[in-house]
């Protein structure tokens, strides 16, 4: 009811900025959300219309890890959408968080590159791969230029898991753009971020930040 008195209008793309109501149900926002975009898409009559949206931000909530990882999936699943990632600036107590400018900048760049064709980062760093080099894990990224923390500090929040998916806090640095672990034994699964509330810190030379994610191996 909305979005209908809108139809005659033209339209370059979406900004959609994801509400919280629903994050305890991660399978049906997979299947809603996808419906969402192919609906306004046909809408407008428009199969390639850009479709940017804002990942869900940290609170102390426990399901928002799950629901951050699944909407990292979705934007790479579903052509023309971009995810701007904002669990950096979330408030642990607020779940309208108010330090909206870095969200905006970060869709802007998005739209900037996807959408009109310029030269800028748009993303921060994506998981890529993972690889054991000796008794070292190594975690690629894309969009990695200038790999660093936001704070200057230790890197933060990796951990990893066994087939029991029992996972561990593990130290990690920063070495020639990539990741590197030290692990006793080859770990089957990776993970980052996965807090509620994350004070995750990798970034690019951007300063965009790196997204929650969990990778079997």
């Amino acid at each position: 009811s909305g979005i209908l008195p809108l139809d005659r209008y033209a339209i370059a793309g979406v900004i959609w900025y994801q509400g919280e109501s629903n994050a305890h149900n991660v399978e049906a926002h997979e299947t809603l959300f996808e419906l969402l975009v192919d609906s306004w898409r046909r809408h407008w009559n428009s199969p390639d219309m850009p479709f940017n949206f804002v990942q869900l931000s940290s609170i102390n909530r426990p399901s928002w890890p799950h629901f951050r990882d699944s909407q990292r999936r979705l934007a790479d699943r579903i052509p023309y959408v971009g995810m701007a990632v904002s669990s950096d600036v979330g408030d642990s107590l607020d779940v309208h968080p108010k330090n909206k400018r870095p969200v905006g900048e970060r869709l802007a760049a998005i739209s900037l590159h996807d959408t009109y064709a310029k030269r800028v980062e748009y993303s921060g760093p994506v998981f890529s791969k993972a690889y054991m080099k000796g008794k070292r894990l190594v975690v690629e990224f894309t969009h990695s230029k200038g790999l660093r923390t936001s704070d200057g500090g230790t890197v933060r929040t990796f951990e990893v898991a066994g087939k029991d998916k029992i996972f561990h806090q593990v130290p990690a640095v920063i070495e020639n753009g990539k990741v590197i672990i030290d692990v006793e034994s080859i770990p089957h699964y990776i993970r980052y971020a996965w807090q509620p509330f994350t004070r995750a810190n990798l970034v690019n030379s951007s300063g965009f930040p790196a997204s929650t994610f969990c990778e079997k191996l």
